[in-house]
């Protein structure tokens, strides 16, 4: 396997979205933590979307609306230096929405970090429009912040379908480094079951256990040459759900981080179906890594 360099990704600047919401502060926290550990500022980011009502709105509207949006910002701003005091943070209200206005600060190289849902969600709903939008869309990482904040597991959780998740990975190696964590790569496959049971097919299944454990002992070799270091674990498992079996593992993690899959077709879930899923069940934040 070729040898490739870790990507800056890791370890660029952090960009988090405040909305005022409940979820959005557990995002504010953990992003100030994560760019304290790259010894990077924190950016905090308001969309206020003012741009896209056109000129529907009257200016003392405007003026109110980024008035608020300023405070929300400073509250945050606050919430960040509270848990992390001599980090160096700016702040920013902008007239787009969101999704734009983070993708537009990150570039591409920053971290996004998102919480799993804003204002314009509800109790039932698991994650918010502007967090899918912006993992699909974003050409770096993007962390969508889930769960209640608890104490660190020391375990960085890794889904490896492919070498292709190779960049996921050492991405994945570079914070559990810096978290003095574990790493473990949970590489999960399935087929229909009833195919066990039919003769032609049993070398067909045989076959693609080997290739998914061949894969993955590539990518395990790889990185714990690269990270000497970091204690890897590696598990190869054949479940009824990939992506059943990352949200269960999911809660014994601190941090879960896959591949996001672009879509091959303009309908169907963004991301492929396994990040998707984990973007709306797992247990503990997510970074979504672009393949």
């Amino acid at each position: 396997m070729d040898t490739l360099p870790v990507s800056s990704s890791a370890d660029g600047p952090v960009v988090v979205g405040t909305d005022g919401s409940a979820g959005a502060a557990p995002a504010v926290l953990w992003a100030a933590e994560e760019a304290a550990a790259r010894h990077q500022p924190l950016h905090i980011v308001n969309g206020t979307n003012i741009d896209g009502w056109g000129g529907a709105m009257v200016p003392d509207a405007v003026r109110l609306i980024l008035d608020r949006a300023q405070g929300l910002v400073d509250e945050a701003a606050k919430q960040a230096t509270d848990r992390v005091p001599d980090l160096r943070v700016t702040t920013a209200v902008s007239r787009a929405g969101a999704t734009a206005s983070l993708l537009h600060a990150a570039g591409e190289d920053g971290t996004i970090v998102v919480g799993s849902r804003g204002l314009g969600g509800f109790s039932a709903l698991q994650l918010g429009s502007v967090g899918l939008k912006v993992a699909a869309r974003a050409q770096g990482p993007v962390v969508v912040v889930r769960g209640a904040e608890r104490p660190s597991t020391g375990v960085v959780l890794v889904g490896v379908q492919d070498e292709e998740d190779l960049v996921a990975v050492r991405f994945a190696a570079v914070i559990a480094g810096r978290r003095k964590a574990s790493l473990r790569l949970l590489s999960a496959w399935t087929f229909v079951q009833y195919l066990e049971s039919t003769v032609p097919m049993v070398r067909s299944v045989r076959e693609a256990a080997e290739a998914k454990a061949s894969a993955s002992t590539r990518i395990i070799g790889s990185v714990r040459e690269e990270f000497p270091d970091l204690k890897v674990t590696d598990d190869v498992v054949q479940v009824p759900s990939p992506a059943g079996a990352l949200v269960e593992a999911s809660a014994h993690a601190g941090l879960l981080v896959v591949g996001g899959h672009k879509p091959t077709r303009p309908v169907g879930a963004p991301l492929g179906r396994v990040t998707h899923a984990v973007l709306h069940h797992a247990q503990c934040p997510v970074a979504v890594i672009p393949r």
